[in-house]
Order: C-alpha cells, then sequence, then structure tokens
C-alpha cells in the first residue's frame, strides 16, 4: 500500500484577501445589474481602517463604490473597529478609469464574434473523492470556514471575529482518501474569550460536526497554535484581491493557469475559460470516462477559438486522452460567448463566489457545476477504443 497525505486550506469571508475579492465582486454584480455587457477589472486593498478600490471599468451603468464598499463591510461583520475595521468609520479610496480602448477593440461584449479578454492558460479539474467530484481536502477546509462564519453569525460560539482560516491533511491509501491527518484553526476572537475555552467550542461545534468521521484517535488538532488570535482583519494582515487563487479552486490538486477571478466580467477568460474547464472536467468524471481529469484551455487576446486543448487523466482514463479531446470539441463551448451564453455569466451571480470556493458548491447559480452532458459524453465515447 502507498501512503500519501496531501494538505489544503481555506480562509473564511472576513480573512483580509476575501474582504478584497467580495468587494471586487460585489462591484460586478452592481454593474451586471445595471448593464450586463460591463467590461470590469476591480481590484481592492485593505489594511487597518482603510480600502482602496482600483482597476478599470467600462459600462452604461453606475457604481457607488463608497456605499458598496461599507455595505459588503456590514455584511461580512466589520461592524466593530476592535476587529480591524469597520463598515461605519472606513477610509474608502477609489481610483477607477475606463478600460484600454485598444483591449475593448477585440472583446467589445456586441460584436458579432468576441475575442478573449487577455492571453491566458486555464485549468479545470474533477475527480471521484467527494459528491461534488472534488478533492476531499479542500472541501473539508471549505466547510470547516462555512462552520466557522455560522457559528459566528448565529452566536453558537461567543465572541469570535470575522478574519478565520482552515487547514485540512488527508491521508490517501493507493490514491484513495483514508483519514484526515491534521486539522489547523485559526479563529480571531476578542480579548474577553479564553483560548481554552475557544478551543474546546470550536473542536465541539465547528471540527467534529465537519471532520469526524475522518477522524481517529491519532488525527492532531491545532487550534490558534500560536496562542493568541485577537489582531486580525485588516489590522493584523493586508489584504489584496485575487492572492487566493488555490482556495478560490482546488486546494492545490490540479494545476492554475496563475490569473485571479473576482471583480472581472466574464470577458476575461481568466474566470470563465476557467469555469468552462470545470464544467468539461466534471462531465468527463461524471460520464465515466475518467477518475481524474484535469482540462486545460489557452487563449489569445482578441482570438475567439483557444489555441489548444489539453487533457490529463492521470492514467484513470477509459479511453484515450485525445479521444476525450474529440469529443470535447463537438460538445462543449470554448469561444468566450459560447460560454458566457452557455453558462449564463452575465448575471450578478459573482459575490457569493468570492469566499468558500467557486467550485464544488450546490447552488443553481453555478451553472458551471452542472453535469447535462455526461450522459451524451458516455454515449458518444462508445465510438472510441475502451483502454
Amino acid at each position: 500500500m502507498r501512503k500519501t497525505f496531501f494538505t489544503s486550506e481555506s480562509v473564511t469571508e472576513g480573512h483580509p484577501d476575501k474582504i478584497c475579492d467580495r468587494i471586487s465582486d460585489a462591484i460586478l454584480d452592481d454593474l451586471l445589474k445595471q448593464d450586463p455587457y460591463s467590461r470590469t477589472a476591480v481590484e481592492c486593498l485593505t489594511t487597518t481602517g482603510t480600502v482602496h478600490v482600483a482597476g478599470e471599468i467600462t459600462t452604461q451603468g453606475f457604481a457607488d463604490v463608497q456605499q458598496i464598499v461599507r455595505r459588503t463591510l456590514r455584511k461580512i461583520g466589520y461592524t466593530d473597529p476592535r476587529f480591524g475595521i469597520d463598515c461605519e468609520d472606513a477610509g474608502v479610496w477609489v481610483s477607477v478609469h475606463g478600460q484600454s480602448v485598444d483591449i475593448g477593440r477585440g472583446v467589445a461584449g456586441r460584436r458579432k464574434e468576441p475575442g478573449a479578454g487577455d492571453q491566458g492558460m486555464m485549468f479545470g479539474y474533477a475527480c471521484r473523492e467527494t459528491p461534488e467530484l472534488m478533492p476531499l481536502p479542500i472541501m473539508l477546509a471549505h466547510r470547516l470556514t462555512m462552520r466557522l462564519a455560522e457559528v459566528r453569525k448565529t452566536g453558537l460560539v461567543k465572541s469570535l471575529g470575522p478574519d478565520g482560516k482552515s487547514q485540512v491533511t488527508v491521508e490517501y491509501h493507493d490514491g484513495e482518501p483514508a483519514r484526515v491527518e491534521a486539522v489547523v484553526i485559526a479563529q480571531q476572537h476578542i480579548e474577553q474569550m479564553s483560548e481554552e475555552r475557544l478551543k474546546k467550542e470550536i473542536r465541539r461545534k465547528v471540527i467534529e460536526p465537519v471532520c469526524g468521521r475522518w477522524m481517529d484517535r491519532r488525527t492532531k488538532v491545532f487550534i490558534n497554535a500560536t496562542g493568541r488570535f485577537v489582531i486580525g482583519g485588516p489590522e493584523g494582515d493586508t489584504g489584496v484581491t485575487g492572492r487566493k487563487i488555490i482556495v478560490d479552486t482546488y486546494g492545490g490538486m490540479g494545476r492554475h493557469g496563475g490569473g485571479c477571478f473576482s471583480g472581472k466580467d466574464p470577458s476575461k477568460v481568466d474566470r470563465s475559460a476557467a469555469y468552462a474547464c470545470r464544467y468539461i472536467a466534471k462531465n468527463v468524471v461524471a460520464a465515466g470516462l475518467a477518475d481524474r481529469c484535469e482540462v486545460q484551455l489557452s487563449y489569445a487576446i482578441g482570438v475567439a477559438s483557444p489555441m489548444a486543448i489539453y487533457v490529463d487523466t492521470f492514467g484513470t482514463g477509459n479511453i484515450a486522452e485525445d479521444a476525450i479531446v474529440e469529443l470535447i470539441k463537438r460538445h462543449f463551448p470554448l469561444k468566450p460567448r459560447e460560454i458566457i451564453d452557455k453558462l449564463k455569466l452575465r448575471r450578478p451571480i459573482y459575490e457569493k463566489t468570492s469566499a468558500y470556493g467557486h467550485f464544488g458548491r450546490v447552488d443553481a447559480d453555478f451553472t458551471w457545476e452542472r453535469t447535462d452532458k455526461a450522459r451524451a459524453l458516455a454515449a458518444a465515447s462508445s465510438r472510441f477504443k475502451r483502454k
């Protein structure tokens, strides 16, 4: 038996980087409500008591960025200056201008066949480890951070701040998940809560409900391992949009093209093509063509068709990888407009993608999570030689 270990992490919506992702996507959603063809590339930075918003926007709408920032901070839970920033008194700086006309020539939304919004390569991944066809480590890590937010907002655990992180190490036997080796939690709290009480509460109300079936007496648990986590949020760490790209995707299992998602409208293939890659990979696995599948698409700015399609099934494929590529070409949208139309990406759905992962979510708005092509793929694969 081959024993291996794999670790993934997640962060709560109150983590400084996630504050920035959420503000960027909240601005995008606000503009898409007014003009579905809005083109945005909005970045944020936050540090103690301040939020800085910058980027390029071309739209027929108008975003009140000051109000969006404050509303977003309030929704996350930053209503108390003890947590590093608060929605009422935060300083908000805005520096936004129009998109480059050189870029706009190649991607304007109403062109007959708009091209990709940038060059680059995007990856999608799926596997059979969970019902969501996602790797187990990242799914457990996300569930832990979602649970941290839930117990904070409902008051099930008192005195918690919005900032938090999780990390899960899974032990694999011959490539199959067997148990959880370690769980790491960092959770901000106010001073009147003792670390000893915090650890008991989080273990009983967060870790065990999420990871209990995978834990045993050898599982290591670390909660606020430095012994204290009072200074957090933007006071404890500067946040920037797009700095949690591995948290946003597959937790490091599977490759990443390097481009972030938040703040980008769907003409940016960094976002839309990455969603398409996940859609393709998930349907390939759901169709039984492979137990694991990674898909890469690559694009040139202003050009509609992808430069190349790459598939890796890591030795688990039931038909050849070049056959899967042929099926992808026949059954999936690959040009930017086709992807946008098929996945209905011109809707204001993005703020809720900004935390707890863009993939593996059970939500009708996450159209790239559907497996509606699986049956057709399985049927079409019959003409190819089985391995």
